[in-house]
């Protein structure tokens, strides 16, 4: 797949539909060096989910039962808000981990909303029934070539803002983002995947050559706890130099609490876990090796003006 023209055309085709996020560059977080950050949770519903799920439904016909999601809580929140915007009915499966603020979020959209027990990928599979009765779209929220190129246009964009960095941290769950940047710079960047050490699917896919099932929990599972990682991340990690990562729930507290006290950004814990990886030295840049942070997602919890 030509991926850069995927991404070219899913920029042009989602650009009146998504927000184009700041950047800037600074210093502290105990770091010593300058690193530019990306603003992506400034983005619709909070994250850059709205990239994919706008590109998903803006890709094809939509057929009249709608669309049907399923959702740790960011996804869901952006595929119900493209839904809404572009007039289209929307169910999505959430399960009762993505918390009160995300659930509150996804029915502020209007969207038909169930909450399941357990797990992301428990989820998953009441959507996947839900698309086989009703012949509803599914928007997957990492695995489908549609929303891979719609998360690279936040990287083709970051690049025209003039992006200048040799090396990128980018938090991962189930990998949709992070092969977006893999499919736009094609291994003219340095990208680090940066992930919990307790929902760490892609680190364990690395190191067993292959997909495989993990055991998910901690501070960011409600957005990064992907079950498994998907085939599309895989295959384009495995095939460049994806240097991988992982860190502690401590070290993502103290970086969601950096970006507050020092930049007044409020990030989740998903939105830290890059930063993360820099503050407690699970990635050490070398000399003159020039850093930048991607912040994923802002729906925090409980909400502070909630």
């Amino acid at each position: 797949m030509d991926w850069q023209a995927e991404i070219r055309n899913a920029a042009e085709r989602i650009g009146p539909y998504v927000q184009q996020t700041p950047v800037m560059q600074t210093q502290g977080f105990g770091l010593g060096f300058p690193v530019a950050l990306k603003l992506e949770h400034l983005q619709h519903t909070g994250s850059f989910k709205a990239r994919g799920a706008f590109n998903t439904l803006l890709s094809r016909p939509v057929p009249p039962a709608g669309l049907v999601a399923a959702s740790g809580g960011n996804h869901g929140a952006a595929a119900a808000y493209a839904a809404h915007q572009l007039g289209h009915k929307a169910r999505v499966y959430v399960p009762e981990m993505a918390g009160p603020a995300k659930i509150a979020l996804i029915e502020s959209t209007g969207a038909d909303l169930q909450v399941v027990p357990g797990a992301y990928a428990n989820a998953l599979e009441q959507a996947q029934s839900y698309e086989a009765a009703t012949g509803a779209m599914q928007v997957h929220a990492y695995d489908a070539p549609a929303t891979v190129a719609g998360q690279g246009t936040c990287f083709a964009e970051w690049q025209a803002q003039g992006l200048e960095a040799d090396t990128l941290l980018i938090a991962v769950g189930g990998g949709g983002l992070i092969a977006g940047a893999l499919a736009w710079f094609h291994g003219t960047k340095k990208i680090v995947a940066v992930e919990p050490g307790t929902s760490c699917a892609l680190h364990a896919a690395l190191q067993a050559r292959q997909p495989v099932d993990v055991d998910v929990s901690g501070i960011a599972a409600n957005a990064l706890g992907a079950k498994r990682i998907g085939a599309i991340c895989f295959e384009l990690a495995s095939a460049q130099d994806l240097t991988s990562v992982t860190v502690p729930d401590s070290a993502i507290a103290n970086a969601q609490t950096a970006l507050w006290r020092e930049r007044r950004i409020l990030a989740e814990p998903a939105g830290a876990t890059a930063l993360a990886a820099l503050m407690c030295g699970a990635y050490r840049p070398a000399p003159g090796e020039r850093v930048a942070v991607l912040i994923c997602g802002g729906n925090i919890a409980p909400d502070p003006l909630g």
